[in-house]
């Protein structure tokens, strides 16, 4: 007994002993209270986001790319490859562009015409004057080519379009002729030609006229905005 009280004083003079930080014996707890810990840092507060600039909206008479505005739309200009009558390019740009008065009501006719199951897709919209001169020189005859020695054609004002169906897909659908058919077929009375091709045609026409374009009777394809602007002479889509 005498033993054993001796082993626990000199243990309890050891404990006391102990210096301080330093790390507590095999099977001892540390008694430094969690209070002396340091508090976990607080999270620095978000920056405040930037300010989005406002967009401003085109004026109806700037020229836009239709694209940026009706993003759905199919674009496939025939005048910049050698996909016409003439068998080569008469522009270099491949992006249809028109006044932005126009292209506000050809997107109502795009989601007009998506709600039944079809699209546009273009075939001509701005057109430069020089391109008017070379089209000229390949076909004087003023019921299809507008003659710019005595004036402009009103793809040269921005506000006209040659266009056709396709289908939700994007697929063609039959229309009385092709592009620059210049016989009675394209009439727009589509007479002689498949009821189906006629029937389209008339869908066409009803939705383009129903949002403000003028149709033009030799050309199932061609449509003019109601609403007129100059002839646009400075202008070029081209980079």
């Amino acid at each position: 007994m005498r033993r054993a009280a001796l082993f626990f004083t000199l243990l309890l003079l050891l404990t006391a002993c102990q210096a301080p930080g330093e790390a507590p014996a095999a099977g001892q707890r540390s008694e430094t209270p969690d209070t002396l810990l340091p508090p976990d840092p607080e999270p620095l507060p978000a920056p405040d986001p930037e300010p989005a600039e406002p967009v401003v909206e085109p004026a109806d008479t700037d020229f836009v790319r239709v694209a940026d505005y009706i993003p759905d739309i199919l674009i496939d200009l025939r005048y910049a490859g050698e996909n016409n009558f003439t068998g080569g390019a008469i522009y270099e740009f491949s992006d249809a562009y028109l006044r932005y008065g126009t292209v506000k009501k050809l997107r109502t006719v795009q989601a007009a015409l998506e709600e039944q199951g079809y699209g546009l897709l273009l075939w001509d919209a701005f057109r430069p004057v020089s391109a008017q001169f070379v089209l000229w020189e390949a076909c004087p005859d003023g019921g299809y080519v507008s003659d710019p020695n005595r004036g402009f054609s009103s793809h040269s004002r921005g506000n006209t379009v040659d266009a056709t169906l396709v289908t939700a897909a994007g697929e063609p659908v039959e229309m009385p002729t092709d592009f620059d058919d210049f016989t009675p077929l394209a009439h727009r009375d589509c007479g002689g030609v498949p009821e189906s091709a006629a029937a389209h045609a008339r869908l066409l026409a009803e939705a383009m006229e129903a949002a403000g374009f003028c149709p033009y009777q030799k050309e199932w394809w061609h449509f003019s905005d109601s609403d007129g602007y100059d002839v646009e002479e400075t202008f070029s889509p081209c980079p």
